[in-house]
């Protein structure tokens, strides 16, 4: 069975490319062996995760996410059983949301900044389904 989940976080401590780095390097080493997608989106001290594959797997990612001292405030903003990927390109794509046309965050949220902990998890979704759409993902594909 397929899940998709969505979650946003904090940063614990200011991150730095190379912890970026070295978070999306676990991902495209891990991911493909588990049946994991995905992509990550970030801004400030935000991150927003779309994380797709079998139930188990994306339970057990997500609760080691939870358990992680690198996040802080962890929510859970949207999970469903799916029928397919719409993220399946990407062991984990990534998005820096600082360069993205403003204009983009400000159809799905008050203002335009990433501020998931705020919107409805579906406007979040569209956030994500609209980077897809404009090719603002980049990253390792399977």
């Amino acid at each position: 069975m397929l899940v998709r989940l969505l979650y946003a976080s904090r940063a614990a401590q200011p991150y730095s490319a190379e912890v970026l780095d070295n978070i999306l390097a676990q991902s495209h080493k891990h991911n493909p062996e588990r049946g994991l997608t995905g992509i990550l989106c970030y801004s400030g001290d935000i991150f927003i995760q779309v994380l797709e594959g079998g139930r188990a797997e994306v339970s057990s990612l997500y609760n080691s996410i939870v358990r992680d001292p690198r996040h802080q405030n962890v929510e859970l903003l949207h999970f469903e059983e799916i029928r397919e990927r719409r993220f399946a390109n990407w062991t984990m794509g990534q998005v820096n949301l600082a360069k993205v046309n403003p204009s983009l965050l400000l159809r799905f949220s008050e203002k335009p900044l990433l501020d998931p902990f705020s919107v409805r998890g579906s406007a979040s979704m569209a956030l994500l389904e609209e980077l897809i759409a404009t090719a603002a993902i980049v990253g390792r594909c399977h």
